[in-house]
């Protein structure tokens, strides 16, 4: 398996001082997805819960919705020249029955940790591939309960206080009880992570569940809460206009800059307790 962390020499300047000392980094692989043993993409990920990562994406592309769905997952045994295994290349295999991914998924460049999936998917789209319609979940949430929500996520990022390096997704219950967190190099990597263990776990549609992130919510990440049935998407961070637009047109509540007692909600505010004034 891959190593989370890795070790450097960096030179640390310090008001004037200098030394050299040894750095923690979250370590950065890139990751192959096979569907039946075809290549689908390659994504820039931290090593770990890559089966996760792995299935929460086909989930976020509308291939998957449920755990009887997924007949296996591997990692790819020879995947080097001379026969080793980089632990670098997953393959999934479907149930019988399953369609295959579209071939115009297919991708024959990698999806960096920053980006999530560049270029990718109309409003449209994913209106037309949701499994689960979000707008109808019954979550009724305290403000308070949200406001404790950054502050559980940071207490439970274990790599990031080696690193520094690392964003957080957590899934939380309406009342504030943390269910699942991943981290990643990547924002949408660790929101894959998150999803693909709740589909692993039999749990989806992730109904009455709020999706904590610790950057900012870009498209990808609202797309990627509507596909899993999660009606509340909340950051520490802005959201994008697009990001606002989908969550607007899927029903989701859409929170942003969560610090303390001070957030925008920019859509749903309906789901809020107590209700917000005129």
């Amino acid at each position: 398996m891959g190593r989370v962390t890795v070790r450097r020499r960096v030179l640390r300047v310090r008001e004037g001082d200098s030394s050299y000392r040894p750095d923690t980094l979250a370590a950065e692989e890139p990751m192959e997805i096979r569907v039946g043993g075809r290549p689908l993409t390659v994504t820039m990920r931290t090593p770990g819960d890559d089966f996760d990562l792995a299935v929460g994406f086909l989930v976020s592309e509308g291939v998957v919705h449920s755990a009887d769905e997924v007949a296996g997952i591997r990692y790819c045994a020879g995947a080097t020249a001379d026969g080793g295994n980089t632990y670098n290349v997953v393959d999934v295999g479907l149930a019988p029955g399953v369609a295959a991914p579209d071939a115009s998924l297919e991708r024959n460049f990698y999806t960096t940790s920053s980006c999530g999936l560049c270029g990718k998917a109309s409003l449209d789209a994913v209106r037309t591939t949701a499994a689960w319609s979000v707008a109808e979940d019954p979550l009724r949430i305290g403000t308070d309960v949200l406001s404790a929500l950054p502050d559980r996520l940071r207490a439970a990022q274990r790599v990031f206080d080696s690193t520094g390096g690392l964003h957080a997704a957590g899934l939380f219950s309406a009342e504030g009880e943390l269910l699942c967190l991943r981290e990643d190099v990547g924002r949408h990597n660790a929101v894959d992570k998150v999803v693909g263990h709740a589909l692993r776990s039999g749990l989806l549609p992730l109904r009455e569940s709020v999706l904590m992130v610790s950057g900012r919510a870009s498209f990808e990440l609202v797309q990627k809460a509507v596909m899993a049935g999660i009606p509340l998407l909340a950051a520490v961070s802005a959201p994008s206009s697009l990001a606002v637009d989908l969550a607007a047109e899927s029903g989701l509540t859409l929170v942003g800059f969560l610090r303390g007692a001070s957030m925008n909600v920019y859509t749903g505010d309906e789901r809020l307790r107590p209700l917000p004034v005129a």
